[in-house]
């Protein structure tokens, strides 16, 4: 669900970015209670966790289209909703800049779609309601699935909505709304089921990380090598064989945005699209998780019929040194959060 820049306008683009920017101030400001020493490998193994998830599209049957795991709600359960919000916006940040995977403009929308929703409205106010008075692996499951869902409706139900404050008359509001809607209810069933595993997995492993997210409290002295073991192998794994993998059909977005147009891609004449996906073009040094080839070689690809599984090193490379990026990424943004820590409590003695 990655909003490419052509769908949202400057001014739309940019309230959404103030949005989000202010989402995640107020995380970092709520997050300083419970971040210590074992929250930031965590923080580090699960982010990189969902952004070698995300690049793995399968495919939604009798559809051709394809979605992938957002990944906010299960970081939500582990994290608890501000590190989960922090991390989601950590993972966009470096598919944007690195792999050119969502536009620059339309990076605070993204933020705002796929990690508000689930981080501070279907998390709070759905997933605890079915797991706050005790766990189970029934529990796990139903909150789950009906968290997940219900909040990728609400984000794709967000996409609409901008698109039309954006002005985009190529994208009318109730056909756009009639492809998005049915296409993420069933991403939503599938990462729903895939997030429910997990949990399920972690709370038979150590039901301590899920109460202590639940209730906000540092992780303390508790034992997480196993889990973080779990995480890092299964990082390599997904990242760098199971993305082979990838469904070759557009994304649930992407799909929708060509039944309703007619059309891969909108056309934009502003200049600031084109300033932007101009510096994504330098910042992008592995775009669209693949190894940069010539013009003429794209173009030869880009012809040629899709191989399914695409056994590609540049994927397997792509995923392995994003999951790494994002891994150090978490590490500095949790010593950023300690310094602020540090600095609070010195004014406030």
């Amino acid at each position: 669900m990655h909003m490419a820049d052509a769908l949202i306008s400057p001014a739309v683009g940019g309230a959404m970015l103030a949005v989000a920017a202010g989402l995640a101030v107020y995380s970092i400001h709520k997050i300083q209670n419970d971040m210590d020493e074992k929250k930031i490998p965590l923080m580090g193994v699960t982010g990189a966790f969902v952004f070698a998830a995300q690049m793995i599209n399968f495919s939604i049957p009798a559809t051709g289209s394809s979605g992938h795991i957002v990944g906010a709600l299960l970081l939500a359960a582990l994290l608890g909703p501000y590190a989960a919000f922090l991390s989601i916006a950590s993972v966009l940040l470096i598919q944007a800049l690195f792999f050119a995977d969502g536009g620059l403009l339309a990076y605070g929308a993204n933020v705002f779609n796929m990690g508000f929703f689930a981080c501070f409205l279907a998390y709070p106010l759905i997933y605890r309601g079915f797991t706050g008075k005790g766990y189970s692996a029934k529990k796990i499951f139903l909150a789950s699935l009906i968290s997940v869902v219900v909040a990728l409706q609400l984000s794709a139900f967000c996409v609409v909505l901008e698109t039309l404050l954006s002005g985009k008359t190529e994208l009318p509001f109730a056909t756009f709304l009639l492809f998005m809607q049915p296409v993420h209810l069933a991403i939503g069933v599938v990462e729903g089921l895939v997030t429910a595993a997990i949990l399920i997995f972690v709370w038979k492993s150590r039901p301590e990380i899920l109460e202590r997210a639940a209730s906000g409290q540092a992780l303390g002295a508790l034992p997480l090598k196993k889990i973080l073991a779990g995480f890092a192998a299964a990082i390599i794994v997904t990242g760098g064989a199971l993305s082979w993998f990838a469904s070759a059909h557009p994304d649930g977005l992407e799909w929708s945005v060509f039944k309703t147009t007619g059309a891969t891609e909108l056309e934009t004449g502003e200049s600031l699209h084109e300033t932007l996906s101009s510096i994504q073009e330098r910042t992008a040094f592995l775009p669209d998780y693949n190894f940069r080839a010539p013009a003429q070689e794209a173009a030869t690809e880009a012809e040629d019929e899709a191989v399914w599984p695409s056994i590609n090193s540049g994927t397997s490379v792509s995923g392995i040194i994003g999951s790494a990026v994002m891994l150090v990424f978490a590490v500095l943004l949790g010593g950023f959060i300690h310094l602020v820590k540090r600095r609070n409590q010195r004014l406030s003695t």
